[in-house]
């Protein structure tokens, strides 16, 4: 199966209590079963959160499957990921640079080995 990688990046407001709170969100055992699944549903083979000060990047591998504005129409139509997506608006936010309402921004690669 061929793959492919995004990677994109976010910030969490910054605030240690509210940065432990969605690190236990995301801990392992705790993700939502619907949220897991709509992103497998997708063709979204692997995805990893990283996490530096309050700012945070995720690298997705994806199958041949995936298409990003299909992704989006799907979770627009899921009221599981619609509740998941208003819940993390708690903790996350846009980049300095993003627009509004903006939060996930995908990565420039500038330099491949």
């Amino acid at each position: 199966m061929k793959t492919k990688r995004y990677c994109y990046s976010c910030d969490l407001k910054d605030d240690p209590k509210l940065i432990a709170e969605y690190k236990e969100y995301h801990a392992p055992g705790n993700a939502r079963p619907a949220i897991t699944k709509s992103i497998k549903d997708a063709g979204i083979v692997d995805m990893q959160i990283f996490l530096t000060g309050n700012r945070m990047f995720m690298i997705m591998e994806v199958d041949e499957t995936f298409d990003a504005k299909r992704k989006a129409e799907m979770d627009a139509e899921n009221p599981a990921v619609q509740e998941w997506e208003q819940l993390m608006w708690k903790y996350q936010q846009g980049l300095p640079w993003s627009k509004n309402g903006e939060k996930w921004i995908e990565l420039e690669r500038i330099f491949k080995l």
